[in-house]
């Protein structure tokens, strides 16, 4: 004789109140407790013992759940396999599975060193977790789908364009570490190509593409005069960065080793620059004039105060005492490339090569970086002079 399942009716299992076990038949049980909460149960026979095994409150499984459940259970039983003991090898299984945020400072962690800007930890951790965290922190990562994701851009796709992108792209880079590390299968929901493009309009398209603020060259001089006199090493820095057509960050942590008196050159190491690859500056005058008297330090341009590198903005709020926050630190490179193309004859290989900007042909590229040493020596020199000729 089969068993007898399907006992409770819908109507009996919103209205019992009676404490205790009511059975459905099959080994599911409706519990009911002294305190009036509901939940299911399924008890089995397996091995000699008759082990109980949770199926969840009524108020989120119902009857019709609890019956696939136990269902689902008893097959398991009658194939010989315990149904607990797979509960527990599928928790084991996904027991090391980080949520998005454990992850996600892991991955900071872990990639920390090998950052250009030793302040890209923080400025990861900041905008994740101003904008990413509170949505997606506590998912695990094998759960996150692109609704998801699309719930953390769509409300700033439009408004802070630049700084959307840049929390795609981190989520992104997060999903595919765990993806490799096996903890997530399947496309990555916060892929940009092919995925989120067909559905969010084009950074470009929402917001408008502004250069950094440059200094017209013709005002470069009247400004390097009025830099001069100023004291501290913000302005050192600053006034580096300017003769040597610098980023910032190359500047911020130049140290006396990288210097090279006698051959007047200064070597930037591979991971301060942005493009990865070794840079050699040849110094102009000026430029030697400023390096030679702090060949004695850790760093070339320290924080007057602790001796530590300077801020990134340290340049940037001297300018704005100067009464030039109209302009940035890094459109001087703007101002250095408009003085080569408009004033020189330098042909405009030569300035990208001072730049440091790459060079997409391999071959050209290779070329360039053996050959082009004395030619960017005597456009620096030229540089300098101008930088620092007495304003008309």
């Amino acid at each position: 004789m089969g068993l007898k399942i399907n006992r409770l009716t819908a109507r009996r299992v919103a209205t019992v109140t009676e404490p205790g076990y009511h059975a459905d038949g099959g080994g599911l049980y409706l519990q009911v407790t002294a305190s009036g909460a509901k939940s299911w149960v399924f008890r089995y026979r397996f091995e000699g013992r008759r082990p109980e095994m949770g199926l969840g409150p009524l108020h989120v499984i119902g009857l019709t759940d609890a019956r696939a459940a136990a269902d689902a259970a008893r097959k398991l039983v009658q194939s010989g396999e315990d149904p607990l003991a797979g509960r527990r090898a599928a928790a084991v299984a996904t027991a090391d599975i980080p949520t998005f945020w454990e992850a996600a400072v892991a991955y900071i962690a872990e990639r920390q060193a090998g950052w250009t800007n030793p302040k890209h930890a923080g400025q990861w951790t900041s905008t994740l977790e101003a904008y990413a965290k509170p949505l997606l922190g506590h998912i695990r990562v094998d759960r996150i789908e692109t609704d998801h994701v699309l719930s953390v851009l769509r409300p700033i796709w439009s408004t802070k364009t630049e700084t959307a992108s840049r929390v795609r792209q981190r989520v992104e880079a997060i999903l595919d570490s765990v993806t490799v590390q096996k903890k997530r299968t399947g496309e990555n929901p916060a892929r940009w190509r092919g995925h989120l493009a067909v559905i969010l309009p084009k950074p470009t398209a929402v917001t408008k593409v502004e250069n950094f603020a440059a200094l017209p060259y013709s005002e470069l001089p009247e400004f390097m005069a009025a830099l001069r006199p100023r004291h501290g090493e913000a302005a050192r820095a600053l006034e580096f960065t300017i003769l040597t057509a610098a980023r910032t960050g190359m500047t911020l942590y130049a140290a006396p080793g990288e210097v090279d008196l006698a051959a007047g050159t200064w070597t930037v190491p591979w991971h301060r620059m942005k493009g990865k690859v070794e840079h050699t500056i040849p110094l102009s005058a000026s430029a030697l004039a400023l390096a030679r008297p702090r060949m004695g330090r850790q760093l070339l341009f320290p924080n007057d105060l602790s001796s530590e590198p300077l801020s990134e903005n340290a340049m940037l709020a001297l300018l704005k005492r100067m009464g030039f926050g109209h302009i940035t630190v890094h459109g001087f490179r703007s101002t250095f490339k408009d003085w080569a193309s408009e004033t020189t004859d330098f042909p405009d290989d030569l300035s990208e090569a001072a730049l440091a900007h790459r060079v997409r042909d391999k071959a050209k590229a290779a070329y360039k970086r053996g050959s082009m040493l004395e030619k960017r020596r005597i456009l620096m020199g030229a540089w300098g002079e101008f930088a620092t000729r007495t304003p008309r």
